[in-house]
């Protein structure tokens, strides 16, 4: 196995470059190469460095994996094993997970820019937890008996789908792999998972740490390539029973265009969001809201699908909510992802800069008021980093307030009366998540009720755990990660009628 590191206590910088990194798939047990030879580079945001050569998989992969995938799926040696057995496994994989947490941090905080602290202490112990959870889970979820009559007994039963394709984003790569991994392994299915070409690294890796946990080969598999070569291939491809895509909503209405095309496979998306933070002037404690809205706009550089992007406000606090935001926001100026203090680390590559940057300049064109930040920071070290940035004056109309930016941009919307702030929030295409603050029990339920989203926060953003489900409204996806719910995704429902005489 690769990428092994034997610090007492790391000092990230030394433990980078000491680190040994292995970009070739996994597929069978056995890290190949892709067979076509090609491969790409994987570079760091943080600093411009080239990381480690990457397999470019395509077609021919995606057919050697998935293959694998149905071969140990149909032969039984993962899905016929009791669900205790199973479990057994799962809860080693976590362990392992927890084991090589320093390796795993480092990866993906050089592979996808973000603060060491956080892939230590949120990424790598939201997976191991997540794994770890599903494991305890799958001997608990029992089958069902129908109240039919006398003469009939119908049983209901959840099977395992068979082969999953999971395509996993570049902001939470390992998180989001666990949400695919924990309830479709648990389950019994066997698992082709396709990372983003931006974050490979830690996928790779995970696939050796469940191997080494006893899963048997082939059940997971990892191909890392680019989205319209290996991800357009597992989603057409006429083996794979589901997809659970997490990613942009554009490339989510393909998938159901590649499911339509080939075997009209389930899929499952997690889409984009433009969360709404509604902020009412009855709500005591202004400063708190600035600074809980801060902390979730600017976490992750603001590189998350539920970031309160849109932050309404009630007209009469709107000014000194402002302030107090942009007190908070200087808290998040980037820093060096490898320093353990720093809390917003570096935008995923220049590709996405360039994106964030321009919707900076289209908010500015567009008439709002850049209250800070605005520019590019760290140049000068060949990485990609945006201060936090604050728009006051921001309209509906707005491609800043339309559009996903997935970037630290925060825009501050007024509004005077309850029925205009649930109107204004509710005028998006997105619907992940949303957030009411008041101090007033009834008003706080009566639009917790009224927003459209998956999610409501009230007095509160964030806080989370694996036993509530994720997901949105609109065009923000269907289906649910985390929770029991996710199981629905990965088995398929079985009636067996049995006539009594």
């Amino acid at each position: 196995m690769q990428s092994k590191l034997n610090l007492p206590a790391p000092d990230w910088h030394s433990a980078a470059k000491s680190l040994r990194i292995d970009g070739r798939a996994v597929i069978a047990g056995q890290r190949r190469a892709a067979q076509s030879g090609q491969s790409f580079d994987s570079v760091s945001p943080i600093d411009g460095r080239n990381l480690a050569p990457v397999a470019r998989g395509q077609a021919a992969d995606i057919d050697a994996a998935v293959a694998s995938c149905r071969q140990a799926f149909d032969d039984g040696r993962w899905a016929h094993q009791a669900p205790a057995a199973r479990k057994k496994v799962l809860l080693r994989f976590a362990q392992n997970i927890l084991a090589a947490r320093d390796e795993l941090a480092l990866l993906e905080t050089l592979d996808m820019g973000k603060p060491i602290r956080y892939s230590l202490s949120v990424d790598v112990a939201a997976t191991a937890r997540c794994i770890a959870w599903y494991a305890e889970a799958v001997d608990k979820v029992y089958d069902e008996i129908a109240p039919t009559s006398r003469s009939a007994l119908a049983l209901i039963q959840r099977e395992p789908m068979g082969v999953i394709g999971a395509i996993v984003p570049w902001n939470y790569p390992m998180i989001m792999a666990a949400w695919k991994l924990g309830p479709a392994l648990a389950a019994g299915n066997s698992v082709m998972l396709k990372p983003s070409e931006k974050s490979p690294l830690t996928a790779l890796r995970l696939a050796e740490l469940a191997l080494d946990a006893g899963l048997p080969e082939g059940v997971f598999n990892v191909v890392p390539g680019y989205g319209h070569e290996a991800g357009e291939a597992l989603a057409l491809h006429l083996d794979v029973d589901a997809i659970g895509f997490t990613g942009s909503t554009r490339v989510g209405r393909k998938m159901l265009e590649y499911a339509g095309r080939s075997n009209l496979k389930r899929v499952y998306n997690e889409l984009g969001g433009k969360s709404a933070f509604v902020v009412f002037s009855d709500f005591a404690d202004v400063k708190r809201a600035a600074v809980t809205v801060a902390g979730s706009m600017f976490f992750n550089q603001g590189e998350s699908c539920n970031a309160p992007s849109r932050v309404f406000v009630q007209r009469d606090i709107a000014d000194d909510f402002v302030k107090l935001v942009t007190a908070e926001a200087a808290k998040y100026e980037p820093g060096d992802p490898l320093n353990a203090g720093t809390e917003m680390g570096a935008i995923v590559d220049q590709t996405q800069l360039t994106t964030v940057l321009g919707y900076i300049e289209a908010g500015r064109v567009e008439g709002a008021r850049l209250a800070c930040g605005g520019a590019q920071a760290r140049a000068d070290t060949g990485g990609c980093y945006v201060q936090p940035t604050v728009f006051d004056g921001v309209t509906n109309t707005m491609r800043i307030a339309r559009e996903e930016i997935f970037g630290p941009v925060m825009s501050v919307l007024r509004f005077d009366t309850e029925d205009e702030a649930v109107a204004l929030a509710n005028a998006s295409s997105y619907g992940l998540q949303a957030s009411v603050w008041s101090d007033n029990l009834n008003r706080a339920h009566r639009v917790a009720r009224r927003l459209r989203a998956g999610t409501v926060h009230v007095n509160q953003y964030d806080e989370d755990d694996i036993t509530v489900p994720f997901g949105g409204y609109k065009q923000s996806g269907n289906g649910r990660d985390k929770s029991l719910h996710a199981f629905d995704k990965y088995t398929e429902l079985k009636t067996t009628w049995i006539r009594i005489d």
